[in-house]
């Protein structure tokens, strides 16, 4: 009797281990905050405030894991998220930049990654020089074959990214850039949110350590095992771009089978209203599983100290 109590409390801790979001009223619609081990989708259309909220989520790590999270870029066309401007603005943050330096050439030390100095970044923005465009269906055979080797080399630069750090204590990720697609299939970026989501944020420590070492792995392996993390521990934050404008039509929207929001566990909404011959911002939690949700929806102004609820 005594075990099972100890157990049930041991449990009881932690699901109620909330990450917060970084905006206190956001915080209590959400029951306390986002879920470890889940992922949540942020869409909204282009200026509407998501990059803001994402970085208070990040930032908000700080305080409450002792690291800020970490930013990958998605986008593929050269647009500039202006994330550092925004961190530098909000936060004092000095955004520590990871390269692109492929991981799989002879003269990378993949081995580096048990030095935070060098594997302890906050940013990465894999795609910055490709100027693809993010529909599969742009892309001849040829090209497609092409783009799949590129990507398969961008995937282990985005594996030693994530496990630098994990060990080194972050536990929250940004995935920024999202663009929109007439249908999921058809993104590349789908898939790869897909593979991070499932071949790395949801894989024990080890795991990815095997994928991280390769052939290497039995050396490092020592390490690996004394420098463990908890993958369950981990939040997800996917800040989404699509053309819905106005939150009505955001509530309107449907969720499709293979959909990026079907596999949310948390889905929140940001678009404009128009009340009284004047347009104003709003958000709401359209989905929260798992959880009490306050269904309102409430305004929200961008400020220089970010994202702020009414």
């Amino acid at each position: 009797m005594l075990f099972f109590l100890s157990t049930q409390t041991k449990t009881t801790d932690i699901m109620t281990q909330r990450q917060s979001t970084g905006v206190p009223r956001l915080d209590e619609m959400l029951g306390g905050g986002l879920i470890p081990g889940t992922m949540t989708v942020v869409m909204g259309a282009t200026g509407i405030g998501k990059t803001q909220l994402g970085l208070q989520y990040a930032h908000a790590g700080k305080k409450q894991e002792g690291e800020t999270g970490i930013l990958f870029d998605m986008t593929s066309r050269g647009d500039a998220q202006n994330q550092d401007e925004y961190a530098k603005r909000l936060f004092d943050w000095d955004f520590r930049v990871a390269s692109n330096e492929d991981i799989r050439k002879e003269s990378f030390d993949v081995t580096s990654v048990w030095n935070a100095d060098q594997s302890r970044t906050d940013y990465l923005h894999l795609f910055r020089r490709s100027g693809r465009r993010v529909t599969l269906s742009d892309l001849d055979e040829d090209q497609w074959r092409e783009w799949k080797v590129e990507l398969s080399r961008k995937l282990d630069r985005a594996i030693y990214f994530f496990y630098g750090n994990f060990i080194h204590g972050v536990r929250r990720i940004v995935l920024d850039g999202i663009e929109p697609a007439e249908k999921a299939s058809d993104s590349f970026q789908f898939h790869m949110i897909d593979y991070i989501y499932h071949q790395v944020l949801r894989k024990e420590s080890d795991w990815l350590a095997r994928d991280l070492f390769r052939s290497h792995f039995r050396s490092q392996e020592t390490k690996v095992l004394e420098n463990p993390y908890d993958h369950q521990q981990l939040g997800c934050l996917v800040l989404y771009t699509c053309h819905e404008v106005m939150l009505d039509d955001l509530l309107e929207r449907r969720i499709e089978s293979g959909d990026l929001l079907s596999n949310a566990n948390t889905i929140i909404q940001m678009g404009k209203t128009r009340e009284n011959g004047k347009i104003g911002r709003a958000l709401y939690v359209a989905k929260h599983r798992g959880s009490a949700v306050d269904e309102s929806i409430v305004p929200f102004h961008i400020t220089e100290s970010g994202l702020q609820l009414q």
